[in-house]
């Protein structure tokens, strides 16, 4: 029992780093843009509004602001579309009797999550280097949060991966259904500010909860009247449930 499972994660380990060779390359520049990225588009958002005269929402910097609701949301959305492929760019690997469909999910989950973490880190040090945020009023929330984040990615690009596999043109409907969330996620604004009736829709957003979650985490004084710590949680675990389970019945059934 030991020896297999010990032999597994000698596995996920090999993948995830042939993993950070496919998407980074054998270079440093490779891990740099992987922190632009989000730095251009929170950027971006401050100088926006600063042109057109608008304040924080809450607090004083609009980049600690918006970092908290974009480095969630990107952490969620490269778990489920990097995890939708996973199956397919790994088929000649699938071939080895020791490494299984759930190997490379995994691969990737780490991958993803130790690059976000690397990410986090270099983002809210900078800012605190620079004055535009405090330390964190309680670590241990942003920590849940971004675990969180993490098992709600992986349910749904476990999902994604399977539908994926059975007609790639299922990336085209995610596209679809995933591009909204930047507007529903409360980027711009505070979700419990808004009128019930919009406060209604927005709280079926599980990305909104984690959104929400890292802020209470950040923020002495953010109470949310929209969190709901369960949601997320429980619709990561029946994702994560079915996915697995689905993977488990088209593997036999390929067999």
């Amino acid at each position: 029992m030991f020896d297999s499972l010990w032999l597994q994660i000698r596995v996920v380990a090999a993948l995830t780093l042939r993993e950070t060779r496919m998407t980074f390359g054998t270079s440093h520049a490779g891990y740099f843009w992987a922190i632009i990225q989000p730095l251009v588009s929170i950027s971006f958002l401050v100088f926006l509004f600063y042109l057109i005269g608008r304040q924080s929402p809450y607090g004083t910097s609009l980049a600690l602001f918006f970092s908290t609701a974009i480095l969630t949301l990107e952490l969620y959305n490269k778990l489920s579309v990097s995890l939708m492929r996973a199956f397919t760019s790994n088929k000649s690997l699938l071939t080895y009797p020791r490494i299984r469909e759930t190997d490379t999910l995994f691969a990737r989950l780490t991958l993803i999550a130790c690059t976000f973490i690397v990410i986090n880190l270099c983002f809210y040090t900078g800012l605190i280097a620079l004055n535009l945020a405090e330390l964190p009023a309680h670590p241990e929330r942003i920590i849940l949060a971004f675990l969180a984040t993490c098992f709600l990615g992986f349910g749904i690009g476990t999902l994604n991966a399977i539908l994926y596999q059975r007609n790639q043109a299922w990336q085209h409907f995610e596209k679809v259904v995933a591009r909204p969330l930047f507007f529903l996620s409360g980027v711009f604004y505070i979700p419990s500010a808004m009128p019930p009736e919009a406060v209604a829709v927005l709280k079926w957003n599980p990305v909104l909860h984690l959104v929400e979650w890292t802020r209470e985490g950040y923020y002495y004084n953010y109470e949310s009247d929209v969190l709901n710590i369960f949601y997320p949680l429980s619709l990561a675990a029946i994702l994560v449930l079915i996915g697995l389970f689905w993977e488990r019945i088209s593997r036999k059934q390929r067999v």
